[in-house]
């Protein structure tokens, strides 16, 4: 059995139960956990950035609506500001941990830019200000509605995008 802690696994071993007077006492030992707090994932992943500063936008690679949204990006940015790199991938989960999330964190799309991450509809905003007009000016507005409505509207899509938009077997975005 295994008991999930913020972002790290630690396995619950039960040994054979013990009789004493009272009743039976099982006890139970913990494992070590995986030490991963000791790894730098911004050093770990500085080579995404050595030759190719552009950010990277993670994204779900099965989810339609993502997807999508990686075309969207792509047919609106002319100068190929954005590279893109599926939240599955093992690039992906390196570059989540760089972030600060789990790495079988699906939940978001995240940009990843040399110095800073940005997620949820923050992660939405600046991949605007890096593509084609109109959208720069769109994100400027955009940044004065109040962080809990914008996050508030993107989680609810977020949790209902392969109901609404469905999804794939496997991810379709290839890059140039």
């Amino acid at each position: 059995m295994a008991i999930r802690g913020s972002g790290s696994c630690t396995l619950l071993t039960l040994t054979p139960s013990i009789r004493v007077k009272q009743g039976i006492a099982i006890f139970a030992t913990l494992s070590p956990p995986r030490n991963d707090s000791t790894v730098n994932w911004v050093d770990a992943t500085s080579g995404f950035f050595e030759k190719d500063s552009r950010p990277i936008m993670l994204f779900d690679g099965v989810c339609n609506l993502c997807n999508g949204g990686v075309r969207f990006v792509r047919d609106n940015d002319r100068n190929r500001r954005i590279r893109y790199e599926a939240l599955q991938s093992k690039a992906g989960r390196k570059l989540l941990r760089r972030s600060g999330r789990a790495p079988d964190d699906i939940s978001s799309v995240v940009l990843v830019e040399r110095d800073r991450s940005h997620i949820k509809s923050e992660a939405v905003l600046k991949i605007m200000e890096y593509i084609d007009l109109p959208f720069p000016q769109l994100a400027f507005f955009l940044q004065f509605v109040p962080l809990f409505l914008r996050d508030f509207v993107y989680d609810n899509v977020a949790n209902n995008r392969y109901t609404i938009f469905g999804r794939s077997e496997s991810c379709e975005i290839y890059y140039d």
